[in-house]
This record gives structure tokens, sequence and C-alpha cells, in this order.
């Protein structure tokens, strides 16, 4: 399993190196001139030559992109154009906020979506399984943003229970959880609903009811637990497109996070805080992907038996 780890995180490498190329390249190649908007189109070409000096804008395009990935790899990914501070510190400083909302969101989905998946695949054609299906397809054409003023409507201006803006606190993040997890709860339960009807016609689902298992646990120890592996993938995939930002929930709620920092970065042409941003994420999705596949093996006792005949097989043939 390490060496597996070891692997992975080396093919990361050139995937985050052809991720930083692309971004780099449209952002230099943008319309616009990130001095105009930092000293003003007025100011003296001299000023101007000036701050491109400084910043260093006056070179070649490989030459910037290599003094770039070159203080990049040792963790320094330049000052923001707009603030004058580190970009890493930029980023971390909103990162809670970001990490809070999304993960809160993915808790909804999977504490609502998989329960509520599970027993519509269960209760097929009935009545509570139609009106789920309705339900969700509902919220998944629902617009976040509508849905996002609705709450805002309904539970900060009339009731009053919460701010009318994002607070730092339990309150402030419940109507941006819901406003989130409702389009993705959506998907999570036709997903589960789907796996669950596909895994509940398997022939071993048919072998355990006949040797007298109980509904209950043919469906949670026996279904569930093979339906929810194409369902961690998508759940882990949610978590890292949160993360990188729910721009338009973000600006609903004025939520302090990465994805209005991205949105103000890239208006302002902050170059350097794009590709900080952009990089960060490409190195959270990869090692979102890498955590899905080690659970895999934990879960799918298939994975995990052939995982182990093939380490048994290398120990046999060292040993030998």
């Amino acid at each position: 399993m390490v060496k597996y780890i070891i692997k992975r995180l080396l093919m990361m490498i050139p995937v985050i190196i052809g991720i930083s190329l692309v971004v780099y390249a449209l952002v230099s190649f943008s319309p616009g001139d990130p001095v105009d908007m930092l000293v003003g189109v007025r100011a003296s070409a001299e000023a101007k030559a000036e701050l491109r000096e400084q910043l260093g804008l006056d070179h070649p395009f490989w030459v910037r992109y290599y003094n770039y990935m070159k203080q990049a790899v040792t963790g320094n990914f330049g000052i923001s154009y707009r603030t004058k501070l580190p970009v890493l510190q930029e980023i971390w400083s909103r990162l809670g906020v970001t990490v809070n909302l999304a993960f809160g969101a993915v808790v909804i989905t999977v504490l609502l979506g998989i329960p509520i998946g599970v027993i519509s695949a269960v209760k097929q054609y009935t009545l509570m399984d139609n009106a789920t299906l309705v339900t969700a397809l509902f919220l998944s054409s629902m617009p976040g943003f509508w849905l996002g003023t609705l709450l805002i409507l309904a539970f900060a201006l009339q009731a009053k229970w919460v701010a009318t803006t994002f607070v730092n606190s339990f309150s402030g993040y419940i109507l941006p959880w819901i406003t989130l997890a409702a389009g993705q709860m959506a998907t999570i339960v036709r997903n589960t609903r789907s796996n669950m009807l596909e895994v509940i016609r398997a022939d071993y689902i048919k072998m355990a009811r006949a040797k007298g298992a109980s509904e209950a646990r043919v469906v949670m120890r026996h279904a569930l637990r093979n339906a929810l592996l194409p369902i961690i993938t998508l759940l882990g995939m949610n978590f890292v497109e949160l993360l990188g930002g729910a721009v338009v929930i973000e600006q609903v709620f004025t939520v302090t996070g990465l994805g209005s920092l991205a949105l103000i970065s890239i208006h302002q042409l902050d170059a350097p805080m794009v590709m900080g941003e952009v990089m960060f994420l490409a190195f959270l999705a990869g090692m979102t992907n890498l955590v899905i596949d080690v659970v895999y093996v934990y879960i799918d006792p298939r994975l995990k038996s052939l995982y182990v005949k093939i380490r048994k097989k290398r120990e046999a043939a060292v040993s030998e």
C-alpha cells in the first residue's frame, strides 16, 4: 500500500505541471494588463515600465513560467498584486471558511441523501419512491442562487432566525449548507437508488436471503456496502468542487471563501493569486482521489483480498 501511495503521488507531479502551464498561459495571454490595474492607465510610461520590471513581466513567457515554478517548488507562490500579501497567507486565511462550508454540505448530503436513496430503492415504484424522485428532480433543477435567496427571505428577513449576512458561526453556515447540499443531495439520492437497484438483483443478494439473513442485514451489510463505491467517488469530487468555491452561493450569502477570492483575483488580473489557488486545488483534488482509492480497499472485500494476494506474491518472490 505504501508503494502504491508513493506511485500515485509521483503521478500527480506531471498532472500539476500540465495544469499550471495551461492556467499560466491563460492568465498571461488574457486581455488586459495587470500593470494598468495597479498604477492606472494614466500613469507615465516610465512608472509602468519600472513596475513591470519589478513584477518580472518584462521577461518572455517561458522565462516567467520557469521562474514561477522554481519558486512554487519551494512553497513560495508569490505576492498578490492586489493585497501585497503572500499568496499562501491569503489562501490560508479563507481556507477555513470554505472547508467548513464544503464539509457541512457533504455531511448533510450523506446523512440525508444516502438513506433516502436506499429507502427509495427498497420501496421501488411505491408512492414514497415516486415522491422521492420528483423531489430529487426538483432540487437538481433548482438554481442555487434562487434557493439561497428564498432561504434568506424566509428565514433571515421574515422569521429573523439567522442573520441576513454571513457570520462565521454555526448559525451563519446553516443556510449556505442547505443551499449547497440541496443540489448535491439530489444527485446522491438518484445515484444511490440506481446503484442499490442494480446490486439488489445480484445473485449473492439472493443467496444471502436464501440463507435466512434478515432484510435489514441484506440491505445494509451486503447491498449498501457494494453500492457505496461509486457514491464515495461522487462525494469526493463534490467535496473538491465545493472547496474550489461555490462562487454563486458565496456571493449570495457574502461568504468570504476561496470562491469569492478567485473571482476578485480574476477581475483584478491578480495572476499570482489565481495560479496559487489553481495549483492548491489541483493538489487537493489529487489527494482526494488518492484517499478515495485507499478507502475502496477497505470497503470492497474483493479489492482487499486482491491487494493481500499481490502483497503475498511479492513477499514470496523476495524471499526466493
